[in-house]
C-alpha cells in the first residue's frame, strides 16, 4: 500500500461516513474506524523496515540499544494515542481523547527517564 492508496482509503471511508451521518452517526465512526484500524495495521507493519534501519544504525554509531529502545517507544506511544485520540474526538469525546494525550505525555516523559538521567551523568563525568 502507498501513501496514495492510503489517502484515497482515507478519503473514501470519511466521504462514507458523511453520506452515512444523516442515516445514523453511529455507522459514519464504525466506517471511520474500520479505515483507522486498516492504516494503523499497515503503519503497524512498516515497523519492520523502521527495525532494521535503526539496529543498523545503531551498529555503526555503537549507540547503547537502551538508548534506540526508548525512541522507538516513544514513537509507538505518540502513534497510538494520537489515533486513539482522534478517533475519540471524532466520536464526539473530546474529553476523552484529551486524557489519552496527557496520559501518552506522561507515558512519553517516563520512558524518557532513562535517556535523562544517562545525560545527566555525563554531563556529570564531564564537569567532575
Amino acid at each position: 500500500m502507498s501513501i496514495i492508496t492510503a489517502a484515497v482509503l482515507g478519503m473514501t471511508a470519511v466521504l462514507l461516513a458523511v453520506q452515512l451521518k444523516g442515516r445514523g452517526g453511529e455507522y459514519g465512526i464504525y466506517v471511520i474506524m474500520a479505515a483507522g484500524f486498516c492504516l494503523f495495521f499497515y503503519a503497524a507493519g512498516k515497523m519492520k523496515t523502521i527495525l532494521d534501519t535503526a539496529h543498523r544504525i545503531q551498529e555503526y554509531i555503537g549507540l547503547n540499544s537502551a538508548y534506540l529502545s526508548a525512541l522507538l517507544k516513544m514513537a509507538g506511544i505518540t502513534y497510538i494515542a494520537e489515533f486513539a485520540s482522534g478517533i475519540c474526538r471524532d466520536a464526539g469525546y473530546s474529553a476523552m481523547g484529551t486524557q489519552i494525550e496527557i496520559f501518552a505525555k506522561l507515558s512519553i516523559l517516563a520512558v524518557s527517564m532513562p535517556v535523562l538521567m544517562a545525560l545527566l551523568e555525563t554531563l556529570r563525568q564531564f564537569l567532575g
